[in-house]
């Protein structure tokens, strides 16, 4: 296939699988932020900027905060955002399947890193719990980097200090229009509401249960992506001639 004839990425419709996706994953980084916080002794592994807030805390000398922690989560965020740049990269893939690809990752790593929670069971020692750590932030490093290859406005899955500030400098009160109001809205509820459902479990069940939960929602959003994106190509398949259609699948299928 030539280079000039691979597809492009544009911006999805509003109501695109793509962009029902991108919500639950934003709700999926709520629930790692509050397994990381509340259970890993207090360290982030989707966040990066509060992550290096507390690296700073903590080489200041606060208590309850860890220096190995922090940069273990850091150098774990910028190990799977570096295999997420090489993914995005791959110009025959497109959107869909790269998010796809970086979503089956992410299933297998949290499941992994709950397995490994249930073995360390109460020790929060940081021999114990770095492997979770690693494993949630090479998860969040590999989703964030495709997710920002995507540049689905105020839907970055892991941080909200844009969509706030769009919010607010935007409305009626900020003289703008209030452009993707609603968007923005669910993204902060749906980020809110994750943290919210981490914590309820959390605490009274420990770090496994809710890492299983958030693993069980991405693979949920991935069979509907998948089933999605099929449904359309299937619908593409058949508005172009038969001789078409052999090109059409065979360079641009989901797997």
């Amino acid at each position: 296939m030539d280079e000039n004839s691979v597809p492009h990425a544009t911006p999805p419709e509003a109501s695109s699988p793509l962009v029902v996706a991108l919500f639950g994953l934003t709700f999926v980084t709520g629930i790692i932020d509050a397994v990381s916080f509340l259970g890993l002794g207090h360290v982030f592994t989707a966040n990066m900027t509060g992550n290096v807030v507390l690296l700073g805390f903590a080489v200041g000398g606060s208590a309850d905060l860890s220096v190995g922690r922090s940069l273990a989560a850091l150098c774990a965020f910028a190990t799977g955002s570096a295999v997420g740049g090489r993914l995005t990269h791959e110009r025959q893939r497109t959107p869909a399947r790269q998010l796809l690809i970086a979503m089956h990752a992410e299933t297998l790593l949290l499941c992994v890193a709950a397995g490994a929670a249930l073995i360390a069971g109460g020790d929060t020692s940081f021999a114990r719990l770095s492997p979770v750590i690693v494993l949630t932030a090479v998860a969040m490093g590999l989703r964030n980097a495709v997710v920002r290859k995507l540049a689905v406005p105020d839907l970055t899955t892991t941080v909200l200090t844009l969509t706030v500030t769009g919010l607010a400098a935007d409305s009626v009160l900020g003289g703008g229009a209030a452009p993707r109001t609603g968007r923005r809205l669910l993204s902060v509820l749906a980020m809110g509401s994750g943290a919210l459902v981490g914590t309820m479990l959390v605490r009274p069940l420990g770090m496994w249960v809710p890492l299983v939960v958030a693993a069980c929602v991405v693979a949920g959003l991935a069979v509907y992506l998948y089933l999605s994106e099929r449904s359309t190509k299937r619908e593409d398949g058949a508005q172009v001639p038969p001789q078409g259609r052999a090109l059409l699948f065979d360079t641009d299928v989901l797997p």
